[in-house]
Order: structure tokens, then sequence, then C-alpha cells
């Protein structure tokens, strides 16, 4: 059997060009395109893009609903297969404008790659995930050994992912000239710190207590004052291996170059939990305990809304729609609340109206003037 279609090759080669050029699409999200494609392509046996109808979309549509995932071994999940239709969705509805497949394909033969209704709602749920309390991030903080140049530069990492809630591309990739220990804050400089987005941001370190502050800055002053290590430097940098009395190579120390992804963060966290007898929590997850703090802290809309550009937000909203999600528990403190209320006053409280008014702008519930 074939194993590729040189006139499928072609078109979907203008394809990719199109996502990364015109629609800014990142190269991993080219690459899950491209899988999505070929997937589809050896299924229907590599035929002509030009042959495509509807039923090759139906019929692919249930062999990928019966396909195991090899990593569980059971059925990929709703959101695995609303990924995969999303990507085929968009590379037809592209194809039906493309010269020499106008009129062989339909637009509307995209909605054939659609998940029904209910199958697209359980791929979407928003499902709440761990989310470390601020005294659980401070209690694997203390625990985590400083013995070591290396331990102390675990240890920096999270005081720095605490008191930034920076990604963790982001902190792989932070430099000496990037830390402003006397204002307290990190300059995210998109071309050098691989930010989301790319955005160039100012991060004011966060009020989190604790030792964040002092160990982060115990960490800046040794590679700057004992190191003598110039701002280029990376402020993480990676391990250096030495060969040890038994021949083999071991951690030893560090070297003035960059960790090539974020990997070993996410090492220093399973570590750091592990350490600490806690549940792992993912470096991410340390954003979702700002935003809950933020929520305590702050006191009106202008607060919030400097609470949410810290974290590198545009807008408020995706701070409250992506990572505002109230816990069970805090929901239960503030109905509980709510019960106890004297009256309707309580719905004037600023920060509340402002959110509101924040919601009409954009569209997401009506403006009744």
């Amino acid at each position: 059997m074939d194993k590729y279609n040189a006139k499928n090759e072609r078109i979907k080669r203008r394809f990719f060009i199109y996502m990364k050029e015109a629609q800014r699409q990142s190269e991993a999200s080219v690459d899950n395109a491209a899988g999505a494609i070929n997937k589809f392509e050896t299924t229907m046996g590599f035929r002509d893009f030009k042959s495509f109808n509807e039923q090759q979309a139906i019929s692919f549509k249930r062999q990928l609903a019966r396909e195991m995932s090899p990593s569980t071994g059971k059925p990929l999940s709703k959101a695995t297969l609303n990924s995969t239709l999303a990507h085929l969705k968009r590379f037809f509805f592209w194809l039906a404008d493309q010269e020499g497949y106008r009129g062989k394909v339909k637009y509307t033969d995209a909605d054939y790659f659609n998940l029904s209704e209910k199958e697209a709602r359980i791929a979407t749920a928003k499902r709440p995930r761990p989310v470390p309390t601020l005294e659980q991030l401070h209690h694997a903080l203390d625990r985590m050994p400083a013995d070591t140049v290396l331990q102390r530069r675990d240890r920096a990492v999270l005081a720095f992912s605490m008191l930034t809630g920076a990604r963790d591309s982001a902190t792989a990739s932070i430099k000496l000239k990037h830390i402003d220990l006397a204002r307290g804050s990190v300059f995210q400089d998109a071309r050098d710190v691989k930010t989301k987005f790319s955005k160039t941001f100012t991060t004011c370190f966060f009020p989190v207590g604790g030792n964040a502050l002092a160990i982060l800055t115990e960490w800046v002053t040794y590679l700057r004052s004992e190191r003598l290590w110039g701002e280029e430097a990376p402020l993480f940098p990676s391990t250096q291996m030495k060969p040890g009395e038994d021949g083999l190579f071991h951690a030893a120390d560090i070297k003035p170059e960059h960790w090539s992804d974020a990997g070993p963060i996410r090492t220093i966290f399973k570590a750091a939990f592990r350490g600490a007898e806690l549940p792992y929590f993912n470096p991410h997850s340390v954003r979702n305990t700002l935003v809950r703090l933020g929520e305590a802290r702050c006191k009106n809309a202008e607060e919030f809304k400097a609470w949410s550009q810290n974290l590198g937000h545009e807008a408020v909203l995706t701070t409250l729609t992506s990572y505002g999600t109230v816990s069970h528990e805090r929901q239960l403190e503030i109905f509980q609340r709510l019960n106890n209320s004297p009256g309707p006053e309580a719905l004037h409280e600023p920060t509340l109206l402002a959110v509101v008014k924040a919601l009409k702008e954009s569209g997401v519930i009506p403006n009744m003037g």
C-alpha cells in the first residue's frame, strides 16, 4: 500500500505554510495538524483529497472512536477525538477554496468532522485540576535541601515560580539581566524569554510571604557575586556532569548554559513535592494558586487588573475564565456568607460591578442598558 500521495503532499505543504505565515500558528500546532491529516490519509488509503466526500469523514470518525490509546490501552478520549477532528475540519474548509479543489470539496463537507453535541460537551468540559495551596508550596520549599549548589538552584526554581508565576518554558530561559531585585521584578523579554505568544511584560514579585524572596535573592547574589557570572548568563543554569571515582559521570556543578527545554523544571517540582510528602503539582498549577491568592487579596477592580497583568494576561477575563474557577471549598464559604448576608447591598461591591461591566463589553452577557 502507498504511504503517501504526491498531490496530497503538495497541497498539504501549502496548508502548513498558510497556518504558519497567515494564521501565525506555532510549529507545534502545525505538527499536530500534520499528524491529524496523516491519520486520515492512512485510514483512507492515501486517496487524492479531490475524491473526498462526507462518507469518508463519517467512516473516519467511526474508526477513530474505536482506536485505542497506546499509552492507556483505552479508547481515545473525547478531547483527543475533538482535537483531531478540529484539525481536519479546518483543513478541508480551507481546501474547498483552493484552485483545483473548488466544486470537488465543499465548505459544508468540513462539518461532517464535527462530534455530536453530547460528545463535544464532554470533550470541552472544564474539570477541576489539582491546585496547591500557598501553605503546601511553602512547606515543599522549606523542606527542600540546600547543601549543594545544585540543591540551592533547585530550591530557587520553586521560589521563583511562587514569586512570579512564570511558565516553565519562561523560567528555563530567564537570564540574570532580567531580574531586578531592587524593584522586586522580572522583565519577561520575548526576545530572550520563551513567553506564551511571545509577549513581553514585567512581573512584580507576588506577595507570597515566607522564605521565597530570601531564597531567590540569595541565589541571584551567589551567581553575580561569587560565580561572577555576567548578566547574559542563565538564572537557572544547567547541570555540569563530571566523572567520579567509579568512572561514571555524575551531576557535580552548574554551567552557564540554559536548559534546552523545561523538562528539568518539572523534575525539580516532582522531587520537591515528593520530599515534602505531598502529591505532585506541576509548575503551571502555581499560576492557579496565585490567581486564588489575588481573588482573596485584591480589594477592588484596579488591584485585580494589576494582578492579572502581572501574570501576563492582557484582559482580566483571561484570568477569570481560564484560571479563576472557584474551588468547591471556597464556593461553600461564599454561599454561607451570602446566606447570612443582610440584603442585596452586597451586590454593589466595586470588583463585582467591574467584572459585570467587562463581561458586557466582551459580549459574554448581553448589555441591557
